[in-house]
């Protein structure tokens, strides 16, 4: 019965992981977490309080039996006697393959899901949208609780933390599909007014320092483009601006929460940021699907701050940390 079932379960784990790999369908990897803590855990405290009690008085039993039995054996004159006891004891002492593969499994999948829900949660950029501060393939590290902590899954603040500022690289729940990671940086905070016009960047009326460093080539789009020294808050990093690229700006999707906030031109676009949401854009300017686009973030779709790359395979020296 029990074997049958966790076989089921296995089953059901292939089949989901199986279809994610390859695209029939987005898996959601902190609900996946979550239920298999859970399952673990059931598995755990039934093992604890039943399966093993159960063995040991199994095997307690078995012994005393064959006590008993080479006690009226000796009566009798009889010291030898067939039968390992020990053997058939170990064997009643062993755990089940299907307890081993969940109950042994859990204190390992319980680490793992409080590391990740509540510290750092691992992520891998899958895009140039933040070139020439991340590149595809970069494998970052988010703090989950420099904003706050938040519970898995429904990722509600319960704790307060930092504040956000201009220039933070965050990772969050994209809004018009809340299942999906997006990372962008922050350029404007609750009521800035943000313009972004003829590829140059404002707050509240005031440019953002720039200083050209030459051309950058990205190696996903084997194209070069100007670089600049942007500096937003206390924060500089690099960004890729494509003047061949000019203009084109219009929402998308057509309307989203608060877009009366936002006013389009072909040369850019000028927003107010609401209360409780964030303006952001991707460092790679012209190829980057951002705030311009799709909206204002919601301050509970925040996930954490990402802050270091600790792998690439495709180049080490990308290790370490950014800004």
């Amino acid at each position: 019965m029990m074997s049958s079932l966790t076989g089921a379960l296995y089953g059901a784990l292939v089949v989901y992981l199986g279809g994610w790999f390859v695209g029939a369908w987005t898996g959601n990897f902190s609900l996946l977490l979550f239920i298999l803590t859970s399952v673990t855990l059931a598995y755990w405290l039934a093992e604890r309080f039943h399966f093993r009690p159960a063995r040991l008085a199994a095997a307690a039993n078995l012994e005393q039996n064959d006590t008993v039995r080479r006690a009226e054996l000796a009566k009798l004159g009889i010291d030898k006697v067939d039968g390992d006891v020990q053997e058939a004891k170990h064997k009643l002492l062993m755990q089940p393959w299907w307890l081993d593969w969940t109950a042994g499994l859990f204190p390992v999948i319980l680490i793992v899901f409080l590391l990740r829900s509540f510290l750092f949660e691992p992520f891998k950029i899958p895009s140039g949208s933040m070139v020439p501060t991340l590149a595809v393939g970069d494998l970052i590290l988010v703090n989950k609780f420099h904003y706050g902590i938040r519970l898995p899954v429904i990722n509600k603040k319960i704790v307060d933390n930092n504040a956000v500022k201009r220039g933070d690289v965050i990772v969050f729940r994209y809004p018009p599909e809340p299942w999906v990671d997006y990372i962008k940086r922050v350029v404007a905070i609750p009521g800035d007014e943000v313009s972004y016009i003829d590829q140059k960047l404002s707050i509240n009326g005031q440019p953002v320092p720039t200083v050209g460093k030459g051309e950058h080539y990205d190696d996903d789009s084997l194209s070069y483009a100007p670089q600049f020294a942007e500096k937003l808050g206390d924060v500089e990093h690099m960004i890729r601006v494509d003047p061949k690229r000019l203009g084109g700006y219009g929402p998308y999707p057509k309307r989203f929460p608060f877009a009366e906030n936002c006013r389009y031109a072909p040369e850019g676009v000028t927003c107010k940021v609401p209360p409780g949401h964030y303006f952001v854009m991707g460092d790679n300017r012209d190829n980057s699907m951002d705030s311009r686009f799709w909206g204002f973030v919601p301050d509970q779709n925040l996930v954490g701050r990402a802050f270091f790359v600790w792998m690439n395979f495709g180049n080490l020296g990308r290790i370490g940390a950014f800004h």
